[in-house]
């Protein structure tokens, strides 16, 4: 699978995993038991049905391989692939984060996105 996967995350919580070093999730993650994350493929559409019009967003990129048997790709949207993390997020897994901002269209500006 994908060696580097993403997340986006709202800048405010984002900042708490800085502060003691891992990403417990969002609340939907809290939810569902384990960390949605996306592929370079999936991730401008998870972006657009479930952050449309967020603001103060960042897009982290994480090594995949360095989560272990912790990553799970388990089947969602029309059966596609998903990766889920069973276990918080150590940010020594952390690759780089960037803001994701709203361009003039109303739609998330990406940077260049890692295989």
């Amino acid at each position: 699978m994908n060696a580097t996967i993403y997340k986006i995350v709202p800048a405010l919580l984002w900042q708490e995993a800085r502060r003691t070093g891992q990403f417990a999730g969002a609340p939907v993650d809290l939810t569902d038991g384990f960390i949605h994350f996306s592929t370079r493929e999936q991730v401008v559409e998870t972006a657009a049905r479930h952050f449309e019009g967020q603001e103060d967003l960042l897009l982290v990129a994480v090594d995949g391989k360095a989560l272990g048997d912790r990553l799970v790709y388990e089947p969602s949207r029309a059966g596609a692939l998903f990766p889920h993390l069973y276990a918080p997020l150590t940010l020594d897994a952390v690759l780089w984060e960037k803001p994701l901002p709203l361009g003039a269209d109303g739609r998330h500006v990406f940077p260049e996105l890692q295989p």
